[in-house]
């Protein structure tokens, strides 16, 4: 699957760099080569001499090694290499990557290469939780350097939590799908609609109703489907996301003109709606700033129904002919994700628990359950990037097997 591709692999310090070793065993199994670049925190852990072991070739240490750097080293290896990947990524060297710093051969090779970057996070759940990771990982994303995991569980520390690196095979399937081994072509010739973000319902000029969506998972679900060699619309109410690579963005504010949209770009493949509509607006929205006096009291807003975008789409003449809906729940998750799927006519329904205590308004993780006809598959905890990969390889496959149906 990876043959002939070459793999730069910088092992950070971490006590997950034990997986990094099976990782390169699973590299070399599927035809890669790998590069090894060991941090001085990571010979804490793993020692050169196993890493040269299963790479088959020297490992790499020294920013100023006179024998590598007479060759300029660092940019050799940086250019050489078809995929960078960074597993384990410690919160250090996250933060390094984010300032662009360059003070070892691992963050020189990382600021001198032009190839994609791919981390794997693994750190103490408190470190991964803090603010500054957190800031630094969103600057990551926003200069397209892929993440996969971390994932949730015990840590060597004894602390419970999002930060265990993620498994060598699932890094191997991110690895797969950055390197173009079978999946750009997965939805060629395909259209693809996905809704994302909040819709503002304006009071007055000044005032809206909204909700705390941050449109991070529809953002990343118009990534994945244009990856995999979509034409991708991506109709967004109000989110302060960048475009995804590839994709084009129709902005919008409420929910009718989300529908409109949406209507405008029919016919498509897939339709994914995971966008988190307003279900009522003002019905007497005030032309004017509405003042606050004491002689007036408190207005009275009379609210009326949003149009239901799904299930409006469902009945049009141009259905899409795999329609995806999310269902986003405080309680009894999968009984009203059951239900919402009947009432909507859709094909499928992603549900998830919204609620204050699950973090996934406005976080970077998200815990799915993919119902489809009497079927529940329930997701592990995993990045909303992550989520959205599997779930587009899901629907391209759907896709084809009822394209087969109907030949």
């Amino acid at each position: 699957m990876l043959h002939g591709k070459r793999i730069l692999l910088i092992i950070a310090g971490g006590i997950a760099a034990y997986k990094s070793l099976e990782l390169i065993r699973r590299l070399r199994e599927e035809g890669a080569s790998v590069r090894g670049i060991l941090t001085r925190a990571g010979t804490q852990f793993v020692t050169p001499l196993a890493v040269s072991s299963l790479t088959q070739d020297r490992v790499f240490t020294d920013l100023f090694s006179l024998t590598d750097e007479s060759e300029i080293g660092h940019i050799e290896l940086s250019r050489s290499a078809d995929l960078i990947v960074v597993a384990p990524a410690s919160a250090d060297i996250m933060a390094k990557m984010a300032a662009g710093l360059a003070d070892d051969l691992a963050t020189t090779a990382l600021l001198a290469t032009d190839k994609p970057v791919l981390i794997a996070p693994a750190m103490n759940v408190r470190m991964w939780q803090h603010p500054a990771t957190q800031r630094n990982l969103g600057i990551l994303r926003q200069s397209d350097i892929a993440i996969v995991g971390p994932n949730e569980g015990d840590m060597a520390c004894g602390e419970f939590g999002p930060g265990r690196m993620a498994e060598p095979q699932e890094i191997l399937k991110a690895i797969s799908g950055l390197l173009d081994t079978g999946e750009k072509d997965r939805l060629k010739d395909c259209k693809v609609i996905v809704t994302a973000g909040p819709t503002f319902e304006p009071i007055d000029p000044i005032r809206y109703i909204a909700n705390r969506s941050s449109g991070r998972q529809g953002y990343a679900l118009a990534k994945a489907a244009a990856a995999r060699g979509a034409k991708t619309v991506l109709i967004s109410g109000p989110t302060n996301l960048p475009a995804p690579p590839g994709v084009r963005v129709v902005a919008v504010e409420t929910a009718e003109e989300m529908l409109k949209a949406c209507e405008r770009e029919l016919p498509a493949d897939i339709g994914i709606f995971a966008a988190a509509v307003a279900d009522w607006r003002i019905s007497n929205v005030s032309s004017e700033k509405i003042k606050k006096t004491g002689a007036s009291g408190v207005p009275s807003l009379a609210l009326t129904e949003n149009p239901d975008i799904l299930a409006g789409i469902a009945r049009h003449k141009w259905r899409p002919r795999l329609l995806v809906g999310f269902a986003a729940e405080t309680e009894n998750v999968i009984e009203n994700g059951k239900t919402k799927l009947k009432r909507k006519s859709a094909d499928i329904i992603i549900a998830n628990d919204v609620s204050a205590k699950s973090g996934v308004m406005g976080g970077d993780r998200n815990r799915v359950h993919v119902i489809s006809g009497d079927q529940v598959e329930s997701w592990d905890i995993l990045s909303k990037e992550e989520v959205a990969s599997r779930l587009m390889d899901k629907f391209a496959q759907r896709l084809q097997s009822t394209r087969k149906a109907a030949e």
